[in-house]
């Protein structure tokens, strides 16, 4: 049982840990905490089901157009129209904004169906036995791919130069900008990026649990969580507190019960926020408005 829930656990862990590296990436680059991050999500999935279910595209097909349009919509747009006018008002403005671009996405998925709607999967539903353990084929497979995303995005970073200059970007603009880089174009890449880690969340999660309206509140909060404890400036932070929030989650309701694992977590979420603000792998920092 103990194997079980701990793959179990990695499988939401991981996805928890896409989507909080993106409230990572937001953070380090352009100081913006996206509270809409797990609407991003169901946005996505949303845009993927009208491409592949009513226009009958195939489904690669499907997933490119879904990525250009949230790349577009949720990276460019999001950036140039509602972060870059808003942020220089102070991070409170940001927040407010970001929560109600999270009920207008909630509300416009409404128009198209306030019922949980079937996801389409790359692979198909099953389960392998392995030690005694019933493991489920999506859970193996959202394991994978999404380590795939992972170490793509990492080697992106490390290894090509506009992904050393993103990385400039979000250690330190002022020196990044005196080193001749183009600070805007890296913040605006870093939303289009993370328009992208939400389209492959959405493609991961969304036929687990199917697409439903409301379904980025519980993953955005979750990310969200996973952020505050791994550390908001750190993408390894959030890639580890996302783990923990599933390891977390699972256990609990393995071996209590599933009401008390929320409060398990925000247990966690205190403890860590009074011990060590910046989070496990976060370093301190002085926040600045300018973008």
């Amino acid at each position: 049982m103990l194997f079980q829930l701990i793959i179990g656990g990695t499988a939401s862990g991981i996805l928890y840990s896409l989507i909080a590296m993106g409230f990572s990436l937001l953070w380090q680059t352009s100081q913006t905490i996206n509270f809409a991050q797990g609407d991003f999500v169901a946005a996505s999935a949303f845009i993927m089901l009208i491409s592949y279910s009513m226009f009958h595209f195939p489904y690669l097909l499907s997933l490119i157009l879904t990525l250009i349009v949230a790349a577009f919509i949720l990276g460019f747009i999001f950036k140039k129209l509602i972060v870059q006018r808003i942020l220089e008002k102070g991070l409170m403005s940001i927040i407010c904004a970001t929560i109600a671009m999270s009920l207008l996405i909630q509300n416009s998925i409404i128009f198209y169906s306030p019922e949980s709607q079937n996801f389409p999967s790359l692979i198909r539903e099953g389960t392998i036995s392995i030690f005694n353990a019933n493991l489920s084929f999506l859970d193996i497979f959202n394991i994978f791919f999404a380590i795939i995303i992972i170490v793509i995005l990492q080697l992106f970073l490390q290894k090509t130069k506009i992904g050393k200059a993103l990385k400039a970007v979000a250690q330190n603009r002022e020196t990044a900008n005196i080193l001749g880089i183009d600070v805007p174009k890296m913040i605006m890449l870093a939303f289009i990026i993370n328009a992208v880690l939400s389209v492959f969340a959405a493609i991961l999660v969304s036929p687990i649990y199917a697409a439903k309206y409301n379904m980025g509140s519980a993953l955005g909060l979750r990310a969200f969580y996973a952020a505050i404890i791994g550390g908001f400036n750190q993408m390894r932070g959030a890639l580890l507190g996302g783990l923990l929030i599933g390891y977390i989650e699972v256990l609990t309701t393995g071996y209590i019960t599933a009401e008390y694992s929320e409060a398990v977590i925000l247990l966690i979420v205190i403890a860590v926020i009074l011990l060590k603000p910046e989070g496990i792998w976060g370093t301190k920092e002085i926040w600045s408005k300018e973008l």
